[in-house]
């Protein structure tokens, strides 16, 4: 190799190189994580570090995820890693979810993780698939992406609980390989998402794609004074019945977690929003009351 071949590909390495995962779109020097900690630039391409790294497995009941309308009174094996490209300060899973690769995790490849979801499906309590959860799973992309065909051709559905921060090219490829996603539209306002560090325009399209081509649910978290706004939640019950009028949507009480101190949510606050969404949404559930 000549000293210009040599020169060029070293530039290359050096190079920056965006993620397009995601709406943050990541300008990531070399060796450099994105906003996420699970996804960097090595050898100037960007790679998931997070790929086929557990650091939560078990077998939950579907209601669990929350996901009450997608095979009802089944139970799927839901698995995360580490890494979110969100930071909401009442994150109940923040051990995880702002962690990075120092975490301890399990290495698992997509067969193993196939194999033993298929196993499940033959015990007592039965297995209807694997849910990508408890971190935001869309930083495993690619890991999904290997894992969601040898589950579909075990008969196994493929489900995501997420946040739903994914851009638009590769929310059409994943699609095809999901049945159900349980989304979370955190508020109905760009500056509540903003102060997540997320974007709301970019959640709103994932779902009104998503709807066209699985099973969606949504939740919405309530924070008292923050996203508790009768009007707010008119408006979004409008917008999603206007997508759906059966698409459930998940109501649920607020606790004290991570860096919010603020009070739980009042119940009756949450049976208040649910009576304003249900006058345009026929399944409105009250959840953690």
């Amino acid at each position: 190799m000549s000293a210009a071949d040599r020169a060029a590909r070293t530039e290359g390495a050096d190079a920056c190189v965006v993620c397009s995962l995601c709406p943050h779109h990541c300008r990531l020097a070399a060796g450099r994580r994105g906003l996420c900690r699970a996804r960097a630039n090595e050898g100037g391409k960007i790679r998931c570090r997070n790929y086929g790294r557990l650091t939560s497995i078990a077998l939950d009941p579907i209601e669990k995820k929350p996901l009450c309308h997608f095979h009802p009174g089944s139970f799927i094996l839901s698995v995360g890693s580490f890494g979110c490209n969100l930071a909401c300060p009442f994150c109940q899973n923040h051990a995880i979810s702002m962690a990075d690769e120092r975490s301890e995790t399990q290495d698992v490849t997509p067969e193993e993780l196939a194999a033993l979801a298929s196993d499940l499906s033959r015990r007592p309590h039965g297995n209807i698939g694997v849910a990508f959860t408890y971190n935001e799973p869309l930083l495993s992309y690619e890991f999904i992406l290997d894992t969601a065909p040898l589950l579909h051709e075990r008969g196994l559905f493929v489900a995501l609980v997420t946040n739903g921060m994914i851009a638009p090219a590769p929310l059409e490829t994943l699609l095809p390989h999901v049945d159900a996603m349980n989304i979370d539209l955190k508020g109905w306002q760009s500056d509540f998402y903003r102060r997540l560090g997320g974007d709301l325009a970019a959640v709103k399209h994932t779902i009104a794609r998503a709807v066209t081509s699985c099973h969606v649910e949504v939740t919405t978290l309530i924070i008292p004074g923050q996203n508790d706004s009768e009007r707010d939640m008119e408006e979004e019950a409008r917008w999603l019945s206007s997508l759906d009028p059966e698409l459930p949507l998940h109501i649920s009480r607020y606790f004290p977690r991570w860096k919010e101190e603020a009070p739980a949510t009042p119940v009756e606050t949450i049976r208040r929003l649910a009576a304003v969404a249900g006058k345009h949404l026929r399944h409105v559930h009250e959840g953690n009351c």
